[in-house]
């Protein structure tokens, strides 16, 4: 789904709503609303492709040039916010997702109406969340699908790293003999190169595909590519991987990606008592918006007993305490 933001937002965009997005009161948003949006959007991203950046890269300069457009500029003040309503939405979207690491809309944007509020993260619920990392641990033996599945999976729910950076992730990029294994992650997209702790549930299946890996006749280095020809596996594969899994363990979620296995690593972790700001440095975000969004969660579901409880002692969480540098 990445890929669709850069490649046709317009595409993207519709999937996005009709899939997640809800208005207020949690209703779905009206099909001439969605329209709407996506004419908006649509005349947003022609402004973008006319200053050669993308969806994934374009800055406050560039709204407040989108704003001195003649046909923008003539917009009454209601549809500028409705604009900066839009942007922001769409921005913090794409910072979940692994796409931005900023929202220069954020100044911009009004305290009134829907602007504000965000539709609320998915994660998988704390007995799902086991049993995934039970499938991650089990028959390290099998065949290549079986254990790139397990692989692919542990990866993801125990580093919370986003699919782009697995796609990217290479065999030496993997740490696992240190007493404290970890991931290096390579610098991208304005973010610098990080070290992320992995979850001790990961590290047999990572350390079985790695090995199995080095036996295929794939050419390169990255850790999940295509067989022989060597390329970066795609979005939609990985996707397809981490569907399957939940396939095996009997779960069905409104969204069964990677996406969903990164907030609930991060979930896990501010459960455990780490920090927000620890947790947002381990993501590889820059501001801690999508922490805040989680926690809300917890203390709306659970309360403030578990987060007590879950600070009280030592947590066991992986990235509780190591560094991030590379």
């Amino acid at each position: 789904m990445s890929d669709l933001w850069l490649r046709n937002p317009s595409l993207a965009y519709v999937a996005w709503q009709s899939r997640e997005r809800t208005g207020a009161g949690h209703s779905g948003f009206a099909p001439q609303s969605i329209i709407q949006h996506r004419a908006m959007l649509d005349r947003f991203h022609r402004h973008l492709v006319s200053h050669g950046v993308t969806m994934a890269n374009f800055g406050s300069g560039h709204i407040e040039t989108f704003w001195l457009e003649p046909e923008v500029a003539s917009h009454a003040a209601d549809t500028r916010t409705r604009y900066v309503q839009l942007l922001d939405r769409l921005c913090r979207y794409l910072i979940d997702i692994g796409l931005r690491d900023d929202n220069p809309v954020a100044a911009l944007v009004s305290d009134a109406g829907w602007s504000g509020q965000g539709s609320t993260p998915l994660f998988l619920p704390e007995e799902i969340d086991l049993r995934l990392q039970e499938f991650v641990r089990m028959d390290l033996d099998g065949d290549v699908a079986s254990l790139r599945m397990r692989a692919v999976v542990g990866l993801f729910l125990g580093s919370g790293i986003t699919a782009a950076e697995g796609r990217a992730a290479e065999l030496g990029d993997l740490h696992l003999a240190d007493d404290a294994p970890y991931l290096v992650v390579a610098a991208g997209r304005g973010k610098p190169a990080r070290r992320v702790p992995l979850e001790g549930f990961s590290i047999d299946a990572l350390n079985a595909w790695r090995a199995r890996r080095r036996l295929l006749a794939i050419e390169g280095n990255l850790l999940f590519a295509l067989r022989a020809s060597g390329k970066p596996v795609t979005a939609m594969s990985l996707g397809n991987i981490v569907r399957e899994a939940f396939g095996k363990i009997g779960y069905e979620a409104p969204d069964m990606s990677p996406r969903i296995l990164r907030n609930t690593y991060c979930r896990r972790a501010l459960l455990a008592g780490v920090p927000r700001e620890r947790v947002s440095q381990l993501l590889g975000l820059s501001s801690n918006h999508t922490c805040d969004r989680i926690l809300a969660t917890i203390e709306s579901m659970q309360g403030d007993k578990d987060m007590q409880r879950g600070r009280s002692g030592d947590s066991g969480f992986a990235g509780a305490t190591a560094g991030t540098g590379q």
